[in-house]
């Protein structure tokens, strides 16, 4: 079974949507998973073409999708994790995470 995918995560991998999609596409769904489906769909569509690094029935797709209100602490954390700055920085260097993250 496909990953259950939630709109309330704070990070979500497309290839688990498509993983998703193409289970309910295969099957009889109930009236809940038709719903999960079509939004599902909705989102693929809105996905489809915007560049990417997962190609799926002849479409570019991001792999990773990301809520708003967590991008800046995503950045802070994608800054650290590839050694741009360190994880144990002085407390008293102040950074601007909000403008990196705008700027990212």
């Amino acid at each position: 079974m496909a990953k259950e995918i939630n709109n309330l995560d704070d990070i979500i991998d497309v290839r688990d949507v498509i993983a998703r999609f193409e289970e309910l596409e295969s099957i009889d769904k109930t009236e809940e998973e038709a719903h999960v489906f079509g939004l599902l769909s909705i989102l693929l569509e809105e996905l489809e073409g915007t560049g990417g690094d997962e190609e799926w029935r002849d479409n570019w797709y991001p792999i990773t999708l990301i809520r708003d209100e967590y991008f800046t602490t995503y950045v802070q954390e994608l800054c650290e994790d590839i050694g741009y700055i360190s994880k144990d920085f002085p407390g008293w260097i102040a950074i601007d995470w909000e403008t990196t993250a705008e700027n990212v």
